[in-house]
């Protein structure tokens, strides 16, 4: 058996989608929406995809199986209990497909991350090699089990300790487990470190498998973090049938029809890093970091639907942001220009900026206010004392909350500090970004609770 997995969008949705299969043909496993990308590893390994399949219906990406299925000719596996309005192959539990010669997928009903979440294991000359698990065992923990209906909350929850231990209980030690969900992903219920694992691994430290049903249920829903905005129409589209994408280049803005879609209210997005953009920058535009959780945080904060255009440094980074926003289904840019604030604004027009400092310059300074837009959970492990929060995903909706003078906003590390700070600025507020990991804050003198 031959395998290539590949994460999602490093450190963005954190998810990860595999390719395995033998000499000639292969399996293609909760493949993205940007599927040129798993053609290309089948090209490399010299091998046809002849199978493509769903764990489930996905709430936090937009899928590629359909496409890719179409463009390859492959057999299009998916939960028969999802509700799907596409032709596709119906899988129940217990099913098996044949990938290559002595290569065997085998279907097991995972339920708990969504009602009808199913695995695949792959069996090779016979024995389970592998494990692809989706959203039910990840590495550490679960997939988290309230992203279809509040009502099922509990109920999930329990179904996804029964469907780990199913797994555990019936698969050698030795049996890789190769998740979708769980780096760095808000699918997942919580955070684990750890890249690979395997069976054994799991059963000896997995929160599902070392704790009883009704402890891990309740440590379960105790610990759901906020669910990003945009998870409520990902579902739907590929529930629906997505439809191919369109990666080439968004139409070119020139300094004047930036100033348009500004005046209109529309969403200028600049993706260069967030000392550059502190540094200098079109007024009114926000800063999401092409490095950052660019996808994830972009697609929460803005509302849905509402033009985007992007100012990129380079060409390069533009493709690889508009490869980022498709796979959440933000799938054309409404225009785009490349360079640097020079090129972006009317000759003679001075950039827009501000400051950036650390936690000791906090320490020493006198701010109205100071703003921790971390999320709920984050600030309940520790705060600094008299900070005001707002969470940054509900931000745009909330700065009337501010007092008038300088803000100094933080969060744990930087990046959405730097997100905030530009949503303040173009509001007119007086910001200044707090660019330092909060383990610092405590040292530099600040009260830390």
């Amino acid at each position: 058996m031959s395998g290539e997995q590949a994460a999602q969008d490093g450190p963005g949705l954190g998810n990860r989608h595999y390719l395995a299969g033998g000499a000639t043909t292969a399996v293609a496993v909760d493949p993205p929406r940007d599927i040129d990308q798993v053609v290309a590893a089948a090209a490399r390994r010299g091998v046809r995809i002849a199978l493509v399949v769903e764990t489930h219906v996905h709430n936090d990406y937009v899928s590629g199986g359909l496409e890719l299925a179409r463009v390859t000719g492959a057999e299009y596996l998916v939960p028969a209990a999802a509700r799907v309005a596409f032709p596709r192959t119906p899988v129940h539990d217990g099913d098996s497909a044949d990938v290559d010669q002595d290569l065997t997928l085998h279907a097991v009903a995972t339920p708990g991350h969504t009602p009808h979440h199913t695995a695949y294991v792959l069996h090779e000359a016979g024995a389970p090699v592998a494990a692809f698990t989706g959203g039910s065992l990840l590495i550490g923990t679960v997939g988290r089990p309230d992203l279809v209906e509040p009502r099922l909350t509990e109920e999930l929850a329990r179904a996804q300790h029964a469907s780990a231990h199913r797994l555990a209980d019936t698969l050698p030690d030795t049996t890789a487990v190769l998740p979708t969900h769980g780096f760095g992903s808000f699918c997942s219920s919580a955070q684990a470190d750890g890249e690979t694992s395997t069976v054994g691994q799991e059963r000896s430290a997995n929160e599902a498998l070392v704790k009883d049903a009704d402890t891990f249920v309740a440590e379960l829903l105790a610990a759901l973090d906020d669910v990003p905005a945009y998870y409520a129409h990902m579902g739907p589209v590929n529930s629906a049938g997505p439809a191919p994408v369109d990666l080439t280049p968004p139409a070119t803005a020139d300094p004047a029809a930036l100033a348009d879609r500004l005046a209109a209210g529309e969403w200028v997005v600049d993706l260069r890093h967030r000392v550059a953009f502190a540094e200098g920058h079109v007024p009114g535009t926000y800063n999401f970091e092409a490095d950052g959780q660019l996808a994830t945080y972009l697609a929460w904060l803005i509302p849905w639907g509402k033009p985007v255009t992007l100012l990129a440094e380079s060409p390069a980074q533009l493709a690889e942001a508009q490869r980022e926003l498709v796979r959440v289904g933000i799938d054309r840019p409404a225009a785009a220009a490349t360079g640097g604030p020079a090129d972006w604004l009317p000759p003679g027009t001075a950039p827009a900026s501000f400051r950036r400092a650390t936690f000791a310059e906090l320490a020493g300074g006198r701010p109205a206010a100071v703003l921790d837009v971390r999320r709920d959970s984050e600030r309940a492990g520790r705060r600094i004392e008299g900070s005001v929060h707002i969470p940054l995903h509900t931000l745009a909706g909330r700065l009337d909350e501010l007092p008038e003078g300088p803000v100094w906003v933080h969060c744990a590390g930087g990046m959405r500090a730097a997100v905030a700070a530009s949503l303040l600025d173009a509001a007119g507020h007086e910001v200044v970004a707090v660019d330092d990991s909060l383990d610092h804050a405590e040292a530099a003198g600040l009260t830390v609770t």
